[in-house]
């Protein structure tokens, strides 16, 4: 009875992962209130066959299959037409203007100066005189455009011409190597040995964490460098 109750609590787990995945590459807070609701459904349907065993197990997967397919029809006809995006997730609304709050947006959307300012000291900004515009998006985050002089100086405001950025590329974690950073920016081990040397390391397992900037420069530090 326990191992058939451990497993089903492991299959259900890989069911709740699987259709999470299906609902794409989102945080918590950057979901759709439709999505947050499918998720607390489908969450509650997964547990049901684990408190009563004398229900089917597949039988309570049909709500939870229907429960997905849902959700991808309905991502997919937002993303087909604007005004189906809107009729389904709403529209962003604005709350700021010029440095203004706007009052019958706020209520409309039930939003209070407490919430707004708690918004704001979350994009670092202390006064609503700062603000060009505020917009509430569809997904409850509070999006914010400075005024231009209070923006911060940008490379081309000060009429710099900067290198292009690029990801920096992870190569030793925890003591592995991870080789397919090396085929990816076409460099040989002996090209890493070398590199490793410099920082008097031998071995990869002396490793705790290294990395490859944009400049193909290597970055290190070692097991044990630094605990606290």
């Amino acid at each position: 009875m326990v191992l058939q109750t451990a497993a089903k609590t492991v299959f259900m787990y890989l069911v709740i992962i699987a259709s999470m995945r299906l609902m794409g590459k989102r945080q918590i807070g950057q979901l759709q209130p439709f999505e947050f609701a499918l998720a607390i459904m489908i969450s509650d349907l997964a547990i049901m066959p684990l408190t009563d065993d004398s229900k089917n197990l597949f039988h309570d997967l049909v709500p939870i299959i229907v429960l997905v397919v849902c959700q991808v029809l309905l991502s997919y006809l937002s993303i087909r037409g604007v005004r189906i995006r809107e009729l389904i997730c709403g529209k962003p609304t604005l709350l700021i203007r010029h440095g203004k709050l706007l009052e019958k947006n706020m209520r409309k959307e039930m939003y209070t100066i407490n919430d707004l300012m708690e918004q704001l000291r979350f994009n670092s900004i202390q006064n609503v005189g700062d603000v060009e515009y505020g917009i509430l998006e569809t997904n409850g985050q509070l999006s914010v455009l400075l005024k231009s002089e209070k923006r911060p100086a940008t490379p081309e405001d000060l009429g710099i011409n900067p290198p292009r950025e690029e990801f920096s590329r992870d190569v030793i974690i925890d003591g592995k190597l991870i080789g397919r950073t090396l085929e990816k920016l076409h460099l040989k081990r002996e090209w890493l040995d070398e590199a490793l040397k410099e920082h008097g390391v031998n071995d990869y397992r002396q490793v705790f964490y290294a990395y490859i900037d944009s400049n193909m420069k290597m970055h290190l530090q070692k097991k044990g460098e630094f605990l606290e």
